[in-house]
């Protein structure tokens, strides 16, 4: 699993920095390519490995959890609100994604306002 995590990790940097050269845009499409293609990869891999018997279980996780969650967790978030909509559970499912967006982008902001903090901390007396 640690391989597919890796090559994964290496592809999520190379690709994206590569779209985002080419765009050349302020709007991080580098971020959304990866983001779509990752949630695009899962669900392939989920459906179809989980219905080939040959496929071992490390192969799985080597691929899904390994590779795509090194490519892009927000793969997994996709999956995740995929599933409880597959399943009927609306309610849930929007909850989950909206509260994954809103509490991930706020301790985004809190982990800077953190960070901040201990640079002026640590800031050398002028």
């Amino acid at each position: 699993m640690a391989l597919g995590s890796a090559v994964g990790g290496v592809t999520r940097f190379l690709l994206g920095a590569a779209v985002q050269h080419r765009v050349g845009t302020t709007f991080p499409i580098g971020t959304l390519v990866i983001n779509v293609s990752g949630s695009l990869l899962l669900g392939f891999l989920l459906r179809f490995l989980l219905a080939a018997p040959t496929v071992s279980p490390e192969v799985r996780a080597m691929l899904t959890a390994g590779f795509c969650g090194g490519y892009t967790t927000f793969s997994t978030f996709s999956a995740d609100a995929a599933f409880l909509l597959e399943s009927g559970q609306v309610g849930r499912a929007t909850l989950y994604a909206v509260a994954s967006v809103v509490l991930s982008i706020t301790g985004c902001f809190a982990g800077m306002w953190v960070a901040r903090a201990v640079r002026l901390m640590f800031a050398p007396m002028a």
